[in-house]
């Protein structure tokens, strides 16, 4: 059903695209790959993280059941998970070096998971602390 909504969506904004479908842990995972689509992904994931959610809509009219679907365009996502593991790892060591906690600039929920997951994933805790949009993550010291 979601490759179906966004095949009709690329179609309406006449983009070439293919859709590639996988399913990661228990989360359905859809990456869309072509030519030029930084418009649909946005200038920080904006426009990306709309579409997601369109799609969880989507799938959740025609099934009556929340998604958990993640959407990538482009390879954004796996770039800034990328990206944001080689953060944390950097955060980690400071923290540990230093004694001391360490607050991360606010984040999308996307990005403070994979931050948490990076965290725990070596050794260290961590929470969200602050409201959305200003949601960020806190390193915590052993």
């Amino acid at each position: 059903m979601a490759a179906d909504y966004l095949e009709e969506l690329l179609d309406i904004a006449d983009l070439d695209g293919d859709l590639d479908m996988d399913v990661e842990g228990d989360r359905a995972a859809v990456s869309i790959v072509g030519a030029d689509l930084s418009q649909l992904v946005g200038s920080r994931g904006e426009v990306l993280d709309a579409l997601q959610e369109l799609t969880r809509l989507a799938v959740y009219r025609e099934t009556g059941e929340r998604s958990r679907l993640m959407l990538d365009i482009s390879g954004f996502r796996a770039d800034k998970r990328t990206q944001l593991e080689a953060l944390a790892a950097e955060k980690c060591a400071e923290v540990r070096e230093s004694g001391r906690r360490v607050d991360l600039e606010p984040m999308s929920p996307f990005e403070r998971k994979v931050v948490h997951d990076a965290v725990a994933a070596a050794g260290l805790a961590s929470e969200s602390e602050g409201v959305e949009p200003r949601r960020y993550v806190v390193i915590l010291p052993e």
